[in-house]
């Protein structure tokens, strides 16, 4: 998800376009590098080292290092992201609300399991949001409406495979979409 809304931030929200076609694109690897690779290398070495039993981690207690460990990547991302001195500031509050969701995910782990997908489809949602009611006219309404589906979709499916109970599913939503709305809300406006 850090990688569409960086994308997002890039090539929708700004106008006109702070770098280049290319370097933008550079830009969004990096960040899928930094938020999807490395973190999904690190999980799937813990599943190969026996130290999950199941990438699924289906069990609360089994969540805690690789949230940790996720969060640690993130926060790493964002520092490194945030001392580049010529990057917009909206991608640098979009990478630390972001970076908030995860550490407070992780945090919220240690008492309670809420569904992480929905944090993440809802976290895009609030930034979607944002970008539309910050600007009308970048043409983010079909990208908005997308975004709602998709939300909606990885909440149903969750339910569906039975991933989750209703409650993980909403509070998912909600810390997804207040900490990333509100957070570019405040900081943004």
């Amino acid at each position: 998800m850090p990688t569409f809304v960086v994308a997002l931030l890039l090539f929708k929200a700004q106008q006109p376009p702070q770098f280049s076609f290319t370097t933008n694109l550079l830009l969004v690897f990096m960040v899928f590098l930094t938020t999807f690779i490395i973190p999904s290398l690190s999980i799937l070495t813990l599943k190969l080292t026996k130290n999950i039993s199941s990438l699924h981690m289906r069990e609360r207690n089994e969540r805690l290092l690789p949230f940790g460990m996720v969060s640690a990547f993130f926060l790493l991302a964002t520092y490194l992201f945030s001392t580049k001195q010529e990057l917009d500031p909206l991608i640098i509050m979009a990478m630390f609300m972001i970076t908030a969701c995860i550490i407070i995910l992780t945090i919220v782990t240690f008492f309670s399991k809420i569904s992480a997908h929905m944090m993440g489809a809802s976290g895009l949602l609030g930034f979607a949001l944002f970008v539309l009611i910050q600007n009308p006219q970048s043409q983010t309404l079909p990208i908005f409406l997308g975004t709602m589906v998709l939300t909606g979709a990885i909440g149903t499916s969750r339910l569906y495979l039975n991933a989750h109970k209703p409650s993980e599913i909403l509070w998912g939503f909600l810390l997804g979409f207040s900490v990333c709305f509100s957070g570019m809300w405040y900081w943004m406006s």
